[in-house]
């Protein structure tokens, strides 16, 4: 098991992702194991990115249901394509075939619009990963229906039948904690926790998504990030904000941070008026003068 963790962990990093062991370890059993992996975290810590890059190891394909609330089983499994079988029903006029024959033609796999569950269970190919993006969202009605299908990842649809997975897809829940899931959904699932992460492993991150980046820059800039976490605001800025700053910042060509360009620069990181508010010019300049190493 050592081994396959190791392999797991160096190949997310071949990819650019910088996890730890506990991310590994956790991708590794949910493979082996078949089972879900429900991870929660702050907003922006990587979660989704998680599920990318299980699709790219296993050489696969990444379905994502986006979750949100009002979300309902048909638009997460199927519909039928109304146009289209109006248009059929309309070219069958005159049709001398017998009725039962007729309707099972305007319900047949041709007229199946397949949302994402659909889509991951009838892969006949090789088993996708399948992305179910901040289930938090969607309300309990559809986490019940979930949990249904997560049981034996079978569907039934009333015209065609009963349809089974051929092979079981690697399934990624993510939730930011939006409202408490249920235990029965929790007790299917392997649980991953990802935090913030330390400075030494954010500035690896910086690294590792921009190559070239001034050293001294991506330091400044993940000192500061961590600063802003401390304080208490609306919406800390995640490792997602990070990147879009040391984005910014290295297109703009600097190489440490300043005053001026910070300001300029902090719709990157701060998404709420209240945030910069409480932020302040004051705050600014110290946190500033502290990543800097200032006196």
């Amino acid at each position: 098991m050592h081994e396959a963790v190791q392999d797991i962990l160096t190949r997310l990093e071949e990819r650019g992702y910088i996890g730890d062991r506990s991310i590994a370890t956790a991708i590794h059993l949910a493979i082996r194991l078949e089972k879900p992996l429900l991870i929660e975290g702050h907003a922006g810590v990587g979660k989704t990115e998680i599920a990318r890059v299980m699709a790219d190891v296993l050489e696969t394909d990444l379905i994502r249901l986006q979750c949100y609330e009002g979300l309902d089983a048909a638009s997460a499994l199927y519909e039928w394509n109304y146009p289209r079988q109006l248009l059929r029903i309309r070219m069958q006029e005159g049709d001398r075939r017998d009725a039962a024959e007729r309707e099972a033609e305007i319900f047949s796999p041709e007229f199946l619009l397949k949302r994402p569950l659909l889509d991951a269970i009838t892969r006949e190919d090789r088993a996708p990963v399948l992305l179910i993006d901040e289930v938090d969202r969607a309300d309990e009605e559809f986490e019940a229906f979930l949990l249904e299908v997560l049981a034996d990842f079978q569907v039934t649809i009333p015209e065609l039948g009963t349809i089974r997975a051929r092979h079981r897809p690697f399934v990624v829940l993510t939730s930011n904690r939006v409202r408490e899931l249920s235990e029965a959904l929790r007790r299917r699932c392997l649980y991953l926790w990802i935090g913030y992460p330390d400075f030494a492993k954010e500035t690896r991150i910086v690294e590792a998504r921009l190559p070239g980046i001034n050293r001294r820059l991506a330091e400044q800039i993940v000192r500061f990030i961590q600063r802003l976490r401390t304080l208490g605001l609306n919406k800390p800025p995640g490792v997602a904000e990070t990147l879009d700053w040391a984005r910014a910042l290295v297109a703009l060509h600097r190489d440490e941070l300043d005053e001026e360009t910070v300001e300029a620069t902090l719709g990157c990181v701060l998404k709420h008026v209240e945030d910069v508010e409480r932020l302040g010019r004051g705050e600014l300049q110290k946190i500033l003068a502290s990543v800097r190493g200032e006196p």
